[in-house]
């Protein structure tokens, strides 16, 4: 028997596997024997599976005995129930020790990245079986279950082996139950018989018989003797009930876990609890009654209190550094401006009010409203005596902007305060006084101003911040204290020597110098001393033997020291900072190896002779900055900063330092003055460049980071698609349709039918869909002809298509066809006359951004388990159109994945996720949050972490106690609890200030408690204001209103103008005048308010956002292709593909998918030549693109030489005298004599992969390319060998050497291409496609498995460890890539809890996988052949 026959995998299957086949992307059945796919079969219908469901879970009944005869003996009946229990106890162990859902996520059941599998998937593959008696006895039942995250019973190798000898029950094969095939899962669960081989039952004596030899009188004999075996199931069952209990303990709530002291933290690692918001932290956040988002973003700052002069200090500051952006802004503006920031950090400080909050409810405290009187008019006496002029000071962007600013004040006031306090011990060690830092400290504004006076501070007290440390034992806290370096000592040493008397003798302090500099205060003059510098080095009072014996050290000291000094002086670092920012310019210089790298068509070459950019122009274009850093990351490039005019600025400062006096003495110490003073200035320039280029590339990402907030604003700004005949935000139905990337007419076309709430109640495909020809007598297919049956009778309101491909636009135009032709119409709606009409059902092509990330990604698996990835594309396609801020939402974190500027990938993704996270905050807070549907839908859920005052932790608490308050909310009072009617608080309440006008709930008149305000944007605060209004709008009395309200509640009044529809009234009231009484009276400024109250009284949550944004051609073009303008543009020379050679034409297709024509002029310079005789079909070759119609995704080219070898480069703009033209021609000289010194003509192969690349340059230029994408090149091993170099993953890349056989000449390509000796192929095609993209192909197929982890073999090994440790009877494997050897795979395994890790290499080659020197087709059989090949070993081992 071979190994293939052992493995399940491999063995036949029934006859409707045998009869079927499934194509991976589109599920399309592909038939073999039977054929009964019929035209339009594919249609699936939920209440079908309903059907299916109810017979296999009777079946299943009945094979788990649930079913009992009724004339069976009461023995027996309880023999049954004690077996079934034994039964579920065996399967409660087996499940993830008690844990809860939260708790199972944490670990997975193959890799805690991707979350659980759907519940719905089988685990088993029904095999067909050969007869009962043909079956071998003595084979081991369950050899299945090996290395499997999912089997009943895994067992550790040691502790088997231990306990083998003296367990009766451990008669059978140890390694039974422990091997579990990877079946496939489209059969189903096996039936009894398979069972039976499967998985073995518990607790009994099969194979007693076969160990011991005994007959069946002999064995009957010894049951007499011996008992059946389960006379001591009573100890077994008090054993399994304590084995439970203890499970059970890893419940954090459990009473028992409490008592022995056992929590999550105890099983789990600090990084599981945390992805799950289950940590102590996570806890604390959730019950403290402070907005989610304040907390994690103040945690630095938990213990720091902000006085009121900090406060007052905090609004200057900010609008210092706001205000100038605010470009347009009159200048009388600024104060008003500066009492807004003033009032909104008041709000969030005091009041801890979330940035929604603050501007939909303080909106009038962002306006600034003057008042100009007027001229009475006589005739109009009620008329106004003024004009009020309203401005807006700040926008939502500007308030988290403050939020973010408010953070960055506190770490500069907690560093601050850090400072005093280590000043404040230095002061009560050593009575002094230092001027210099008690005055620079409160003046101190920006963190590189803080730390210029830390570092004055440790260079200056160094000596007694050491015995300050000493004294504590300890460093000084918050990192104000350092650890003395060599250079720190030496300067003690000279300032505590004589030789400090020659520095007191240049006649000016560092700082007084640095004030002249500054020019602040009066100006402080020069002294000479009286001696010349080297005689006054040489007296006996200043040199300090051994250290400083002569005079010329004494002087190199002093001077040393003076400008260590000046450098390290917070005023001099000031007015060098300054002149940094206003007249630093920017050099870039490319290294050797960007010399080599960097050529015309590389994305750097832009800056690679770039010179004397000033910083401001970089605010223009903060990419192009971005890019610069990441080329000298790469080692490209150099960017060095420097000041404009250096020669007049020093001058001016030689000024400031030297002496007024004329004499030989006074010009020697000046001399001796310029020199420290070059010496300082020399040490800060890098100083200064280091910090500006740092705070240049902040500022810059920032710049790119808003870019992509604007850019998420203006997608999640658009309301669900709007159906004809109704009002804007009406969910849509929608029929949603796609080819994917296939071939349009070959592959199949996916559809998915969803229901406006988000139900998806049909799907299927079309492989034959076109129309006919009338006029030849052609019908429409099948299919044409099933889509128009099924818009007439699923009425959608649009149809969404979409795809990655060209071949998408091709099928928009074909069922634009199809409803033109079939006049399908859109649903009945009733016009603005009030008579019914319809129009032309609407077909539209969606942003697929969401879809695409939604097909393969794990919700999408657990919401629609049965669907193929393709369907899973157009259920996203048709939710987004239905509500795109839903899909936003529901990605997470993954919204990051999505493009939403070209340079965000030069951003850290957290900072991308923290500005358009905000862009969502807002959005979702515009639109608020049905409550109650939250409680019963995830989308809706996936929105409630983004409203004002909650968070991911506080979402989920809300929903919990929701839930356990009975599932309803009634009314918003009901969520900070109601001790009387016994319901618990869901939040505080101060976060229920900042949430509860978001959150609303559906106003019922039915309902008793609902109250009309709650489904509105009011907030409960303004409740008093509305029904004032409202009764305003009745015209009732305060008599009237106190009579209804004790009649029929607080919210009678609104209740009686909502059943009056009379709503339209409070147009009529003033609200001037309300606004004022309340200003007067109550000093509360409503007037912005009472407009948004009169609003939401006449529409509640009126839908603000724009209409549902259709993409533009240009935006289709990128989606279908992938291409935009900067990458394709016309005159470019690119690789086509012939399809079709006419007389007269070639037909041609682009890598991206677009198609053209050449004309036959444009195919060759040689007219007497015909296409047919120079090309033929399915050659690829090299084309210049002369037009393109982004439109219709088609072009034209020419392939005439003359033309191709001219392309058009994409120039980019620069301006006059920032370009180094002489270095440019001197660098393209010096690498043309290179390339004719080295004598070696450099190989070209007539292939569109070919590249003259170097090993390195094809890496870089791979780098940004898909897996698998491939570059050909020359080889360094000679004219016979070519290299192949292709990507594995990110940052691996595999180089394939290539030996060319049968050349007819060194330059031509050889007739045979082999690799490695064993591989051989006819050409370059054939080699690209059968052994690079045959390899690509295995390493998706393992990188895609389940049992695949995205990270590196300790990270591996490491979860591994981890998840025996949860599962201590548990074996686990799992693969990861190996990034050192490009092309392999680890297959790292544990067996069992106190198992040694091992790992094994798995090679990838073309068309199978090789481990252990043996070749498996595909992972399942890997995965087999695996635990096969460990199990053989083990019995080896054994024996």
């Amino acid at each position: 028997m071979s190994a293939r026959d052992l493995i399940s995998g491999e063995a036949e299957i029934d006859s409707q596997e045998e009869d079927e086949s499934f194509d991976e992307e589109t599920g399309e059945v592909r038939s073999k024997r039977n054929g009964v796919n019929g035209i339009n079969g594919h249609l699936k219908d939920s209440s079908e599976e309903e059907d299916d469901d109810d017979d296999e879970e009777a079946a299943a009944a009945v094979r788990k005995d649930f079913i009992v005869e009724d004339d069976e003996e009461p023995e027996e009946r309880e023999r049954r129930r004690r077996e079934r229990r034994k039964r579920r106890r065996e399967e409660r162990e087996d499940e993830e020790a008690g844990l809860d859902e939260e708790d199972l996520d944490l670990i997975g059941e193959a890799n805690p990245d991707f979350g659980r599998r759907a519940p719905s998937e089988p685990k088993l593959k029904r095999l067909k079986r050969g007869h009962k008696e043909d079956r071998d006895g003595q084979r081991p039942k369950g050899i299945d279950n090996i290395f499997d995250s999912e089997e009943e019973d895994e067992v550790d190798f040691r502790n088997q082996r231990q306990s083998h000898r003296t367990d009766p029950r451990n008669l059978q094969d140890e390694f039974a139950d422990f091997i579990e095939e990877d079946f496939d899962d489209r059969d189903g669960a096996p039936d009894d018989d398979d069972a039976d081989v499967a998985r073995p039952t518990g607790r009994t004596y099969t194979g007693i018989k076969d160990a011991a030899g005994l007959d069946e009188a002999a064995l009957e004999d010894m049951k007499e003797a011996f008992g059946q075996g389960d006379e001591y199931d009573w100890a077994l069952d008090i054993q399994d009930q304590e084995d439970e209990r203890e499970q059970r303990l890893v419940e954090s709530e459990d009473p028992e876990a409490l008592a022995k002291g056992l929590e999550l933290k105890d099983v789990f690692e600090p990084s599981q609890l945390a992805e799950k918001f289950l940590t102590d932290e996570d806890n604390e956040i959730r019950s403290t009654d402070v907005p989610e988002r304040f907390q994690l973003a103040r945690a630095p700052f938990k213990n720091l209190v902000l006085t009121s002069e900090q406060f007052k200090e905090e609004s200057i500051w900010i609008t210092d550094l706001i205000w100038p952006r605010k470009k347009g802004k009159d200048k009388s503006l600024k104060e008003p401006f500066r009492r807004s920031v003033a009032k909104v950090l008041e709000f969030m400080v005091s009041d801890e009010y979330e940035v929604p909050f603050i501007f939909q409810h303080r909106k009038d405290y962002l306006i600034h409203t003057e008042r100009t009187p007027v001229t009475p008019d006589p005739n109009n006496p009620d008329a106004p005596n003024f004009v009020s002029d309203a401005q807006r000071l700040l926008d939502q962007d500007d308030l988290w902007r403050i939020s973010e600013l408010d953070l960055k004040f506190r770490a500069l006031i907690d560093k601050r305060n850090a400072l005093s306090e280590t000043y404040k011990k230095l002061q009560d060690i050593v009575e002094f006084r230092d001027d210099v830092f008690e005055a620079m400290l409160p003046a101190a504004a920006t963190m590189e101003e803080l730390q210029d006076v830390q570092d004055y501070l440790h260079f200056q007290h160094a000596s007694k911040l050491a015995d300050l440390a000493a004294l504590n034992a300890s460093s000084t806290s918050n990192g104000t204290h350092r650890r003395p370096g060599s250079a720190r000592a030496l300067f003690d040493r000279i300032r505590s020597s004589n030789v400090y008397g020659l520095v007191r003798a240049f006649g000016i302090t560092a700082d007084a110098f640095a004030q002249n500099a500054l020019k602040e205060g009066r100006r402080q003059y020069t002294e000479d001393p009286t001696q010349h510098p080297e005689d006054l080095a040489d007296d006996e009072s200043i040199m300090d033997p051994p250290d400083y014996s002569f005079g010329a050290q004494c002087l190199k000291a002093a001077k040393a020291m003076f400008a260590e000094e000046i450098s390290l002086s917070p005023k001099m670092r000031k007015v060098m900072r300054k002149a940094y920012y206003e007249d630093g310019v920017i050099d870039c210089f490319r290294t050797e190896k960007g010399l080599r790298r960097i050529d015309e068509y590389h994305p750097y070459y832009n800056f690679k002779y770039l010179r004397n950019q000033q910083l401001a122009d970089f605010s223009e274009q903060p990419d192009v900055f971005l890019r610069m850093i990441r080329a000298e990351e790469e080692g490209l490039i150099e960017i060095r900063i420097r000041m404009q005019n250096v020669d007049s600025f020093k001058k001016r400062l030689y000024t400031e330092i030297e002496s007024d006096n004329y004499s030989e003495i006074a010009e020697a110490w000046n001399r001796e003055r310029r020199e420290v003073l070059d010496m300082a200035l020399s040490k800060l320039d890098k100083i200064m460049a280091r910090g500006v280029k740092e705070n240049l590339k902040n500022e810059c990402e920032d710049q790119i980071a808003k870019k992509c907030r604007d850019e998420f604003g203006r997608r999640l700004d658009q309301a669900p698609y709007k159906p004809k005949g109704m009002v804007l935000g009406t969910v849509p139905r929608v029929l949603a349709i796609s080819n994917g990337a296939g071939s349009f007419g070959r592959d199949a076309i996916c559809w998915a039918w969803v229901e406006e709430d988000g139900r998806v109640l049909e799907n299927g495909k079309f492989t034959d869909l076109f129309l006919g020809d009338p006029e030849r007598g052609q019908d429409d297919s099948p299919d044409a002809k099933a889509l128009a049956k099924l818009v007439e009778r699923r009425k959608p309101d649009v149809i969404g298509v979409s795809g990655y491909s060209a071949d998408s636009r091709k099928l928009y135009k074909l069922l634009d066809d199809i409803i033109e032709r079939k006049n399908l119409r859109g649903p009945t709606y009733e016009d603005d006359d009030g008579n019914d009409r319809s129009d032309k059902l609407e077909l539209v092509i969606v942003n697929d951004e969401v879809a695409r990330l939604y097909q393969t990604s794990t919700r999408a698996a657990i919401e629609h388990p049965g669907l193929v990835p393709l369907t899973h594309y157009c259920v996203g396609l048709a939710k987004y159109l239905q509500s795109p801020i839903k899909e936003y939402a529901a990605l997470s974190d993954d919204v990051i994945s999505i493009s939403l500027d070209a340079a965000q990938t030069y951003v850290p993704r957290e900072k991308i996720l923290k500005y358009v996270q905000t862009a969502l905050i807002d959005y979702v807070n515009l639109i608020g949050v049905d409550i109650n549907e939250a409680l019963s839908d995830g989308y809706t859920a996936n929105l409630l972490p983004y409203i004002s005052g909650l968070g991911p932790r506080k979402a989920l608490q809300l929903m919990k106690v929701i839930r356990i308050n009975g599932g309803t909310v009634f009314n918003r009072a009901e969520l900070v609890g109601d001790a009387d009617a016994q319901r618990l608080g869901a939040v505080g309440p101060r976060v229920w200030a900042n949430c509860a006008s978001f959150l609303y709930v559906d106003y019922d008149s039915s309902e008793p408690e609902a109250d009309y305000l709650d489904n509105s944007r009011i907030h409960p605060e303004d409740y008093d204001l509305a029904r004032k209004m409202a009764s305003d709008a009745l015209e009732m009395d305060e008599e009237d209103v106190a009579a209804e309200m004790a009649e029929h509640g607080l919210s009678a009044v609104v209740r009686k103008l909502v059943a009056e529809d009379a709503q339209h009234k409070v147009e009529d009231l003033i609200l001037e005048e309300y606004s004022e009484q309340l200003e007067r009276g109550n000093n509360l400024r409503k007037r912005a308010t009472l407009e948004t109250i009169a609003a939401e009284i006449q529409q509640p949550y009126e839908e603000l956002r724009n209409n549902f944004t259709l993409l533009s051609s240009e935006d289709v073009f990128t989606m279908f292709t992938g291409e935009t303008r900067e990458s394709l543009y016309e005159g470019m020379v690119v690789p086509v593909s012939i399809k079709k050679v006419g007389e007269d034409y070639i037909e041609a297709r682009m890598d991206c998918g677009i198609e053209g024509t050449i004309p036959a002029i444009d195919v060759s310079d040689r007219p007497d030549f015909s296409p047919r005789q120079l090309y033929q079909q399915f050659q690829t070759v090299q084309a210049k693109i002369k037009y393109i119609n982004r439109k219709t995704l088609t072009a034209t080219f020419i392939m005439r030489e003359a033309d191709i070898r001219n392309p058009v480069k994409n120039n980019f703009e620069r301006l006059l005298g920032d370009w180094d033209d002489e270095q440019e021609r001197a660098d393209k000289d010096s690498m043309k004599e290179k390339n004719d010194v080295s004598g070696r003509t450099q190989r070209v192969v007539k292939h569109p992969l070919f590249k003259p690349f170097n090993s390195a340059q094809a890496q870089e230029f791979l780098g940004s390319q898909a897996r698998g994408d491939v570059v050909i090149r020359p080889s360094s091993k000679g004219p016979d060998h070519l290299a192949v170099t292709w990507k594995v993953s990110d940052n691996i890349y595999q180089h394939i050497d290539v030996l060319e056989l049968d050349k007819s000449n060194q330059f031509s390509s050889g007739g045979t291409l082999t690799i490695g000796g064993k591989h051989k192929y006819s050409d370059l095609d054939e080699l690209i496609v059968n052994h690079v993209k045959a390899m690509a192909k295995k390493v998706d197929e393992m990188m895609l498995h389940e049992k695949y982890q995205n990270g590196t073999k300790a990270e591996t090994e490491r979860w591994l460890s981890t998840y025996t440790e949860a599962n201590p009877k548990r074996s686990v494997y799992a693969f990861c890539i190996d990034p050192k050897h490009p092309g392999y795979f680890f297959l790292c395994f544990k067996a069992g809890q106190h198992a040694q890790l091992q790992s094994w290499p798995v090679k990838v080659v073309p068309q199978a996988f090789e481990l252990q020197r043996n070749m498996y087709p595909d992972m399942r059989a890997l995965c087999n052949g695996f635990k096969l090949l460990f199990t053989n070993m083990q019995g080896v081992k054994r024996r």
